[in-house]
Formats: structure tokens, C-alpha cells, sequence
């Protein structure tokens, strides 16, 4: 039955209830003159009851008449006449109550039920009504904000999973077409190396068809991955490719989402070495800083090499909206030109799996 029923809810409302009954008792012991016990045998059960028949009443009023949905004259109207019907019976109910006591015990000296005292009565009974109304329509809202919220999420999670998989796709074509031809290649010449090669890049692709979108991978994980990538390329590009490392123990902990570096080091093979007759270096390094983990991706480039062309300019846009994603404005993405190089920075918070 939602959240009202739930057992810290239920608690929670009948403790309410409760203290209302406790003033209530006090309220009718200083107005009628009856004694303490008198008060509390005939406030306390009562209050309890009605809180029970306030509760289920008006909870599905509330879910049959959704604010969101139905006329606001309406509303008002149903819970209005609601109201003073479980009100007159709670009047009802008092006057029986208190006769019975009369009738049990004669000499208990009980609650003296009059006009004016069934008049008050009446009024805090709707007024008691109307407040459990309201109190169902918030917890009513705030259940569908956390569905809403839980839905969203969980959409975004799909979308970052699909993204994920659309990033397995522009895995460049031609890195897979090149290596086949590497080894085909390799099996005349050298069979031993055309196995391991075939054996690397089986593991690159099993292992990133094991990733998770929404599951974070430390940063030494993510290296590694780059590193299986380029031990492909090195077959191909032989010493003309080389890779340089320098990530911090402190960054190699942090938590980064999976395959967030390899666009930029395939762009940095395909765009800056690959244009490169000597080749060059893709060098990737990583610090902590208090909050926040910082990364560089930079490669060799030549001097017509400037801001990202079209070929590499999806990669680097599929970086920076995936971190937008992930951390919003906590998280950014920039790339610069220097002397002869491209690279490319990130700054994302330092998450890590203890939390620290």
C-alpha cells in the first residue's frame, strides 16, 4: 500500500496520533473537569480509531483523487464532505464511548459529553482530517519524485550503456582490418608472431565487451587496456610507435569510466603517429591533486596537425559528452596544440572503491 504503510511510516504516524491523543486528554481534563484517567481511557482509544479511519480513508481518496489530475473545486469537495462525515462519526463514537463507560462504571467519573464539548469535538475532527489528507498528498509526492528519480536514473544508466556499446562500434574499422592483414601477413614470415597477435587482440576485444558503462574501472585498469590497444599497433607500426607511462599510485586508484581514454589514444595512432614517416610517442600520465585526478593524453603530431578534424573530432566530442554525463560540471575535457604535439586533459573527481 505505498509508502504510508511502510513500518517506519506507520510508526511514525500512529506516535503522531498518539501525541495528539495525549493533548487531546489534556485538553478535555482542564475543559470538563474529569480526572486525568478519565481523560486518557476516553482521548487515547479514540484518537487511536479515528487516526486508523482518517488513515485508510484518506489515503485512497488521495490516490483516487490525484491533485495532478482531478479539478481542485473537486478535491476539495470530496475531502471536504469526507471530513464532516468521519467527523460526526467520531462525535458519535465519542458519545458512545463515553456512555458506555457511564454504564460500566457509574462512579468513574467521567467525560461530561455536551454541546459545546461535541462542537469542539467536530471541528478538531475535521481539521484532524483534513491534516492527514495533506500529509498523504506529500508522502503521495514524494513517492512519485522517487520514482520519477529512480526512473531516470535508470534510463540514464540504458543510455550510457547504449553509448558504451556505440563506442565499441567506432572502435576504428581499419585498426581491426590492419591487424588481420598483420598477421596474415606475419603467418608466412613469422607464424609464432602472427599467433600472438591474434591472441592480443582477441584479448583487447574480450575484455572490452566484459565493461560496464555505469561500473567505474580504477585508472590502472584503463591504462592497461590502452596498453593491450597499442601492443596491436606496435605490430603494425613497429619502433615507429612508442608508449610512455606515468601515472601516479594515487591516480592508478581512482575510479574512471570504462574506455573514456581510448578514443583518444586511437586518435592519437591514426591522426598524429600514423602521419608521422619517423613516428612518435603516445604518452599518457595521470596525478592526483586533493579532489580531483588529472590525465594527459599527448602524442606526436606535424606542424599542419591543429585543432581535431572530423575523423578525430567525434572521438574527443564522445569524450567530453560522456564526462559531462557522468560528472557534469565536476568533470572537464580540454585539447591543445603545442610544438609538434596534441594533447588532451582531463579533470574528473577522484573516486575511488573505498571511497577515500
Amino acid at each position: 500500500m505505498g509508502s504510508f504503510w511502510a513500518r517506519q511510516g506507520a510508526a511514525l504516524y500512529l506516535l503522531a496520533w498518539l501525541m495528539l491523543g495525549l493533548l487531546l486528554a489534556g485538553l478535555i481534563a482542564g475543559a470538563t473537569g474529569a480526572g486525568v484517567s478519565a481523560s486518557l481511557l476516553f482521548a487515547l482509544p479514540l484518537t487511536l480509531v479515528y487516526a486508523s479511519a482518517c488513515g485508510f480513508s484518506a489515503y485512497y481518496l488521495c490516490r483516487a483523487y490525484p491533485l495532478a489530475h482531478k479539478p481542485l473545486g473537486a478535491v476539495l469537495g470530496v475531502f471536504f464532505f469526507s471530513a464532516v462525515s468521519a467527523a460526526l462519526l467520531w462525535c458519535a463514537a465519542g458519545a458512545a464511548w463515553a456512555a458506555l463507560w457511564g454504564w460500566l462504571a457509574p462512579d468513574w467519573g467521567g467525560v461530561a459529553v455536551s454541546r459545546p464539548f461535541v462542537a469542539v469535538m467536530f471541528g478538531v475532527g475535521v481539521l484532524l482530517y483534513g491534516m492527514t489528507g495533506a500529509a498523504h498528498y506529500l508522502a503521495l509526492e514524494f513517492e512519485r519524485a522517487r520514482r520519477a528519480e529512480t526512473r531516470e536514473l535508470e534510463l540514464r544508466l540504458l543510455a550510457q550503456d547504449a553509448e558504451l556499446r556505440m563506442l565499441r562500434t567506432q572502435i576504428d574499422p581499419h585498426f581491426l582490418f590492419n591487424s588481420l592483414n598483420s598477421i596474415s601477413a606475419l603467418t608466412a614470415i613469422d607464424p609464432a608472431g602472427a599467433r600472438d597477435m591474434t591472441l592480443r587482440l582477441a584479448e583487447f576485444f574480450r575484455h572490452t565487451l566484459g565493461l560496464e558503462a555505469h561500473r567505474k574501472v580504477p585508472l590502472d585498469e584503463e591504462v592497461a587496456l590502452v596498453e593491450r590497444f597499442l601492443a596491436i599497433e606496435q605490430v603494425r607500426f613497429g619502433p615507429r610507435l612508442a608508449f610512455a607511462r606515468q601515472v601516479g599510485a594515487d591516480a592508478g586508484r581512482c575510479l574512471v569510466p570504462p574506455m573514456i581514454l581510448q578514443p583518444l589514444v586511437e586518435n592519437a595512432v591514426k591522426h598524429g603517429i600514423g602521419q608521422l614517416l619517423e613516428g612518435g610517442t603516445v604518452r599518457v600520465a595521470a596525478e592526483r591533486a586533493g579532489s580531483q585526478v588529472r590525465i594527459r593524453v599527448e602524442n606526436d603530431a606535424d606542424d599542419e596537425q591543429g585543432t581535431p578534424r572530423a575523423g578525430n573530432g567525434i572521438g574527443l566530442v564522445n569524450v567530453r559528452q560522456r564526462v559531462a554525463a557522468a560528472y557534469g560540471r565536476e568533470g572537464s575535457v580540454h585539447w591543445t596544440r603545442t610544438d609538434r604535439t596534441f594533447r588532451v586533459d582531463l579533470v574528473l573527481p577522484a573516486e575511488t572503491a573505498m571511497g577515500d
